[in-house]
């Protein structure tokens, strides 16, 4: 399994890097990717501390880390900007915290972050075929989530991304040990995104494509 958006201490997350790892190893993890909550105050801080726990852990664990960030309630105008930074500063992995149903995340945040080539649009709520089809001309993947509240849209985001040739991945937006992912919930988010087995595995080779690119 390839998680690519999870949280740690660093921002709303409950663990450690090294304890969210650890329990990703364990639960049968190949890959995970720390994408903690960050703005223009903290990116400085959270990216090279998980640049530093991603090199360790990777080797003391023998599981893929990949230092992440996700670009969180970023003024639309300002998320280009943001994403060039994050990669500078070494992310591997941008994803953009989109526009759930669930917050009040600024209007145009999701069409920003596609412009703008981040990786991945989190939860993305009610996205429009326009979008998409741009996140697929860009390259940009659309997330389906195993998180409760921003899985709401699941099914609308599968079809829409289906629709427009956007590609998808599956990740579960850890906060605490709880919430990562496990066989079971992998097939109940599959079946209420009205999506198959042969679906996620194209949503893994998605997740390994991303991570190719970053080496």
């Amino acid at each position: 399994m390839i998680d690519l958006h999870t949280h740690t201490f660093f921002s709303d997350g409950t663990l450690t890097p090294s304890e969210l790892v650890y329990r990703a190893k364990l639960a049968g993890y190949s890959g995970i990717a720390l994408t903690d909550h960050g703005d223009f105050t903290n990116f400085d801080l959270i990216i090279p501390r998980m640049k530093k726990a991603s090199s360790d852990l990777s080797k003391y664990y023998n599981i893929e880390v990949i230092t992440g960030i996700e670009i969180t309630y970023v003024p639309p105008e300002k998320i280009k900007n943001a994403v060039a930074l994050c990669r500078k500063l070494g992310a591997k992995i941008v994803v953009i915290h989109g526009q759930t149903p669930v917050e009040i995340v600024p209007e145009g945040t999701n069409l920003s972050g596609i412009i703008a080539k981040a990786d991945i649009i989190a939860h993305p709520g009610y996205i429009s075929e326009e979008e998409a089809s741009l996140a697929a001309k860009l390259g940009v993947c659309l997330e389906i989530t195993t998180r409760n509240g921003h899985n709401t849209t699941n099914a609308h985001v599968a079809n829409t991304a289906i629709k427009a040739g956007a590609k998808l991945v599956l990740n579960s937006d850890t906060h605490h040990f709880t919430d990562l992912l496990t066989k079971e919930t992998i097939i109940n988010t599959l079946n209420a995104s009205g999506l198959n087995q042969n679906t996620y595995r194209e949503m893994q080779e998605n997740a390994k494509s991303l991570i190719g690119d970053k080496k």
